[in-house]
């Protein structure tokens, strides 16, 4: 039963149907199915994609509409493993979000998915975030990083207005952060203090795995 049930989540999200994925996350919890297996499941479909996009196999849209299952099935299981107390291995945490005054979101699910694929946790905070709801975040969750996204140019200083209320709160010194977008340049990111810069999705995760000291 666990099989077909994880077979099935997988195969939503290797077409792309976010319904589906819904679905059989909630049939996974229904069927008291070990939710880290069907985080398990869904990262190993998710991955399967971000492969593809990296080999240029796969293309944006392949990734959009992955990222897209995959957040409509998350929540579910993040729910079940939350309820049981259930310990996921991880190779880090990241709070994601786009910042206020910007609802693009393309980039940041695109970031959000690969890091997810490659075994980091990913509390994706969503768009038009404040500084404050950032700061909470890295409050509730503790992470080891902090991935913020700007495309327009008008947006982009909202990044540093987190960087410094997080230091006016005194947490600035417990997360790397990382930034990107449209609107973003490393020149740019240095001047606001950040911690790296990357301007592309894939590259996102390896600049994770170096603030880490993984690479």
């Amino acid at each position: 039963m666990d099989a077909e049930t994880l077979g099935k989540l997988r195969e939503a999200i290797l077409n792309y149907d976010a319904e589906a994925a819904e679905l059989w996350a909630r049939r996974a919890v229904n069927e008291g199915i070990d939710p880290i297996k069907t985080v398990d499941a869904l990262t190993e479909a998710i991955r399967v994609i971000g492969d593809g996009f990296g080999k240029g196999e796969l293309w944006l849209p392949d990734l959009v509409g992955a990222a897209t299952a995959m957040k409509s099935a998350m929540p579910i299981i993040e729910d079940e493993i939350r309820r049981t107390g259930k310990k996921r291995q991880a190779l880090g945490s990241v709070v994601v979000g786009t910042v206020h005054g910007d609802i693009h979101d393309i980039g940041k699910n695109m970031v959000a998915t690969l890091l997810a694929a490659n075994g980091f946790t990913v509390y994706d905070v969503g768009i038009n975030v404040t500084s404050a709801e950032f700061v909470e975040a890295v409050r509730k969750y503790s992470p080891n990083i902090l991935a913020m996204s700007a495309l327009m140019t008008m947006t982009s200083y909202e990044q540093k207005n987190v960087i410094e209320a997080l230091k006016k709160e005194g947490l600035r010194g417990q997360v790397k952060i990382m930034v990107g977008g449209g609107a973003i340049t490393q020149q740019f990111a240095d001047m606001i203090g950040a911690d790296g810069y990357e301007p592309s999705a894939p590259g996102a995760v390896s600049l994770a795995k170096k603030l880490m000291g993984m690479e």
